[in-house]
């Protein structure tokens, strides 16, 4: 549509007849007025022209597409949000509804790449090798986990007033953040180029729209602003108001009064009263912990408690997503040990090599080990995969060689623990706290470079990093005497806005000067996070350290206080009641 032209003003006439002059002023008037008359309709229609400006088009300011530029103005993928949402609200659409839709559009994709990677494993039977059949069915299973998630979200969204909105982000963007993290770990997962390809097309889409949505969410606050009258009402309650008693009890509100009494015979004792009994020499109820699993009450309310007596269980062992709020603890992360030897190089999609997985929210593991004894030869080989939501591990062992921590999404806490390993031993992409804990580098295949993390954060809004917090880092016996010829570093970046954060930690003199290694050539240097604050020891000194954009040394208190258990974690609503010693705040 173009704009018009200036109007050049009309010249007079030149003739001397009286007669003409009235009728040519009255022709006049007329024409000023329809002149007017239209430049008035003109600048109803598009403003924009009476700034000297190019016309926009006329349905960019209707209500619902002054509402659609609106929610996906912080977006990533504008012309994506624009054209799903398009379809997705009505002439009547609040923004509500257009949150509502951002997420419902997301399901429908996300279900379509289910589709995809079911059709893909039914079909590529005979074609396929072994290792890539698995992948697709780890794809289908993390699609379903991305589907929950978006579930819950699009529930959390749907039950909650407009202006209660920026209280639920922290849920929000955990479950959006997962979801991310599920779409880039099937793709990761795929050798085989025609699979991989494949899934990627379908997959683009509803990573583009899960993006989207968790930048809508994130900056709720920006989009607020712009409907002022949705926001207005009378001051609520904040949550430490409204659960000030349940405060003082030690515990957050969402526990049942059951569960409190538990968890307060966990805090006297660390050996609460179990539900089930693990023992190898059948001295308990159950002779394995998958057994113990599979007894559960599928309908039952409140932490489950399984007790594994001391011995070597080697077991595949997966808490599924059903299996809410289990707690198990051993005798000691040396006596009670869950083993396996489940490893890339025997075809083994790095998801599945690990030895215990937790998957349903709210798992809980004392005083326990986990194993994977495929060795530095087979490269990944996972000990312990953590899903779980508000997981805590308190006093455990993890120990392999290759990833043998898969801190794979939500938030995670580890305090007291020991975790040993060579090459990217903590991954994933999680918001995980290690706390307390030993971190022990071993001596890698000759010619390999040992990497303590390798976070995956694919999305600059995801709430995830890695954080490690007054912990030690040294060598093994064994890398001991050759740690200076070995060169080992705190991480590298997997993803590219990978991030982590060591404060207030012991570095021992085996980490390299520069700290941190390149993943490939100049790959997430500028979009990477990583950031050291006061450290100790001879590995510790910043003076020549890595040069890249995105590392930070802080020295600001204020700053590095958000990465503490509290604000990171959200913890002061879920730690309170997990019956374990944690530090919120800073040591020093």
């Amino acid at each position: 549509m173009s704009g018009y032209g200036h109007l050049d003003p009309e010249k007079k006439g030149s003739g001397t007849a009286a007669r003409k002059i009235m009728a040519t002023a009255i022709f006049g008037i007329a024409i000023v007025a329809v002149v007017i008359a239209v430049a008035f309709v003109e600048v109803r229609k598009n403003p924009a022209r009476v700034m000297g400006q190019p016309p926009q088009d006329e349905d960019s300011l209707s209500p619902k597409m002054e509402l659609i530029t609106t929610i996906c103005a912080p977006t990533d993928y504008k012309d994506t949000c624009t054209s799903f949402l398009s379809n997705a609200v009505n002439e009547t659409a609040k923004p509500k509804d257009a949150i509502e839709a951002a997420v419902k559009v997301t399901i429908d994709e996300v279900t379509k790449a289910l589709n995809v990677s079911h059709n893909l494993a039914a079909s590529g039977n005979r074609t396929y090798d072994g290792m890539t059949r698995q992948a697709l069915e780890d794809c289908k299973e993390l699609l379903q986990f991305a589907t929950h998630e978006l579930h819950y979200t699009f529930s959390d969204v749907s039950q909650n007033e407009l202006k209660d909105l920026p209280k639920r982000t922290a849920d929000l963007r955990n479950w959006l953040s997962a979801v991310i993290s599920y779409q880039v770990t099937c793709v990761d997962g795929l050798n085989d180029t025609n699979a991989k390809t494949a899934m990627q097309k379908a997959l683009k889409a509803s990573s583009e729209l899960t993006s989207n949505a968790l930048a809508i969410i994130t900056e709720l606050s920006t989009i607020f602003s712009a409907f002022p009258i949705e926001l207005k009402h009378d001051r609520l309650l904040t949550e430490a108001e409204t659960n000030e008693e349940l405060r003082k009890e030690g515990y957050p509100e969402w526990l049942s009064a059951e569960d409190r009494r538990l968890l307060g015979e966990l805090r006297r004792t660390n050996r609460p009263r179990p539900h089930a009994v693990v023992a190898k020499d059948g001295s308990g109820k159950f002779t394995t912990i998958t057994a113990a699993l599979e007894a559960m009450p599928k309908t039952y309310m409140g932490r489950y408690v399984i007790y594994v007596k001391a011995g070597i269980y080697d077991e595949h062992v997966i808490v599924d997503e059903q299996k809410v709020n289990v707690f198990m603890y051993g005798d000691g992360p040396r006596k009670t040990i869950v083993t396996g030897r489940k490893n890339n190089v025997d075809g083994v999609p790095t998801y599945g090599t690990a030895s215990f997985t937790a998957i349903a929210d709210g798992f809980m593991a004392h005083a326990m080990g986990f194993r994977n004894t495929a060795g530095a030869a087979k490269h990944q080989a996972v000990a312990l995969r953590i899903q779980s939501d508000h997981a805590v591990l308190y006093n455990c062992r993890m120990d392999g060689y290759q990833d043998t921590l898969y801190a794979q999404t939500h938030r995670q806490l580890y305090r007291n623990c020991v975790i040993s390993g060579t090459v990217d031993f903590i991954f994933g992409n999680s918001a995980a706290v290690f706390q307390n804990c030993l971190i022990v580098v071993r001596r890698p295949l000759n010619g390999q470079e040992n990497t303590i993390t390798a976070h995956g954060r694919t999305d600059k809004r995801e709430g995830t990093s890695f954080v490690i917090q007054n912990c030690r880092i040294v060598p093994d016996a064994r890398l001991y005497p050759v740690r200076f010829q070995i060169r080992s570093y705190l991480g590298r970046p997997w993803k590219e806005y990978a991030s982590t954060v060591v404060m207030e930690s012991t570095i021992g003199d085996l980490i390299q000067p520069a700290g941190w290694l390149p993943w490939d050539g100049d790959f997430a240097l500028k979009t990477l996070y990583y950031a050291e604050y006061n450290n100790r020891g001879p590995g510790a000194q910043t003076s020549q350290r890595v040069k890249w954009p995105g590392f930070h040394v802080l020295t600001s208190r204020k700053e590095v206080l958000q990465y503490t258990i509290g604000p990171f974690l959200d913890g002061t609503k879920w730690l309170p009641g997990a019956g374990i010693p944690y530090h919120d705040g800073l040591f020093h």
